[in-house]
């Protein structure tokens, strides 16, 4: 609302200017910037291989191994510094993750059903397809376990090699791989809690569904301050933990139960500000229960509350997951000893070619299959050299496929399916690049 009264000040109209808006203001504009999580990520990996592959290979190893925790009495709950990043922070990237999947269902994209439907089809032709690849490959092997590690899609890489692209990517192509990449995502994590957990305690995973069912009931119920359902997320976290499933697949469940509908419209926000404008300026330094605080106060809710929980939450936490949790994970995960004795190998051969393979094949057949069927429409501007050129650069699987590799193979196969995800990783993002360089953007066939 623009200030008309000519006796009152310009600068009183916006809020008043503080010294720490120096140093967060270059940060926000910072973090804006979808790229800079992947620029991040992709140097924490390199140090971390730069690392493993110098004569501090061993004390770095031996750091994320260290114990910490706590006890008390006969309660016990100590691990190792990478077990706490890979089970405890990441599930906070999931819980991200499972937020991004919920607004776009309600609010984005995804809200159409048949433009969701080809995301959605497209994601599971690549998960099952380069597992069905890495299958094959090893099917009767020792790293037979490790069909997991090549169905996820690294979404951060994804989104930074489309932005060395700039103009030349549609809008489309980016909303089709971010949904898939979301989606892919989701099913990685359902296959970790099914696919590698052991030894199931199902009483403590009904304790767990029943908190997650008092989760839902102060929902109804309208309580809205954070604080008690980071408290409920902490147990439900520490009983899910003990049960024997994955613990981050807690991450999951409690993002896709956030509301997505905000709680105060726009037309009642501005009639509280109205109320707040027209309400006479009181004397500065009154304190105590006057109307004019309470006024403010209120104006202070709808204001925040004109947002629905999953866009604060992802608001307050993507800098710490872009910036700090998914960097701190490819440090801890990403070091292995680089061999040529790897290169070729029968592990490394079966993740690269799950990956290079797999994931384009899948994503091609499952989203012509989805057209031909009717469930899913192509959207404006999205083609099928977009889409090939798009299922390449899926292949990048970095962040996901080590989460899955670290449970999924032993110490002695671990190094040669980190190498698998590298060299994929690598070639998937250039193939990927080099397609959607050469290939001029169409328009998409008149049906599907």
């Amino acid at each position: 609302m623009m200030n008309t009264d000519p006796t009152v000040p310009s600068n009183t109209t916006r809020l008043p200017k503080a010294l720490v808006e120096r140093l967060t203001n270059p940060f926000v504009r910072f973090v804006q910037v979808e790229t800079t999580a992947g620029a991040m990520l992709l140097l924490f990996t390199l140090a971390a291989l730069a690392v493993s592959n110098s004569p501090w290979a061993m004390s770095f190893e031996h750091f994320w191994e260290l114990p910490a925790g706590l006890s008390a009495g006969p309660m016990v709950l100590v691990r190792s510094l990478r077990e706490w990043i890979n089970d405890g922070l990441m599930t906070l990237f999931f819980f991200l993750v499972a937020l991004e999947l919920k607004r776009e269902w309600v609010l984005g994209e995804l809200s159409r059903p048949r433009v969701a439907a080809l995301s959605i089809a497209a994601a599971l032709g690549g998960m099952l397809v380069p597992a069905a690849i890495y299958l094959l490959l090893q099917y009767a092997q020792p790293g037979q376990p490790g069909w997991g590690t090549v169905m996820a899609t690294d979404t951060a890489f994804v989104i930074g090699c489309l932005a060395l692209l700039g103009s030349r990517i549609p809008q489309s192509l980016r909303m089709f791989l971010l949904s898939l990449a979301i989606v892919d995502d989701i099913g990685a994590i359902l296959i970790v809690a099914i696919g590698y957990s052991t030894d199931i305690a199902w009483p403590l995973l009904i304790v767990a569904g029943l908190g997650l069912a008092v989760v839902g009931g102060m929902s109804r119920m309208g309580i809205r301050g954070f604080a008690l359902y980071i408290l409920m997320g902490v147990l439900i976290w520490l009983v899910v933990d003990a049960s024997g499933v994955h613990a981050t697949i807690t991450g999951v469940i409690l993002g896709l139960m956030t509301p997505a509908r905000r709680w105060v419209s726009d037309t009642r926000l501005y009639a509280i500000l109205n109320q707040v404008v027209a309400h006479p300026a009181g004397r500065e330094g009154n304190s105590g229960h006057t109307e004019d605080r309470e006024t403010l106060k209120m104006a202070e809710i709808a204001a925040r509350e004109t947002l629905s929980p999953v866009e604060r939450l992802e608001m307050a936490l993507h800098p710490w997951v872009g910036f700090v949790i998914m960097p701190l994970f490819a440090f801890a995960n990403a070091g292995v000893t680089l061999s040529f004795n790897h290169l070729g190998g029968p592990v490394t051969l079966a993740v690269f070619m799950g990956f290079v393979l797999g994931k384009p094949v899948g994503i091609l057949l499952f989203s012509w299959l989805a057209l031909r069927l009717h469930i899913a429409i192509l959207p404006p501007g999205l083609s099928w050299p977009l889409l090939a050129g798009g299922g390449l650069l899926a292949g990048i699987g970095f962040t996901m496929a080590l989460f899955i590799a670290d449970m999924a193979f032993d110490d002695s196969l671990l190094d040669a399916a980190k190498t698998g995800i590298f060299l994929a990783s690598v070639f998937s993002a250039l193939a990927g690049l080099m397609v959607l360089s050469w290939r001029p953007v169409q328009s998409p066939p008149a049906n599907g």
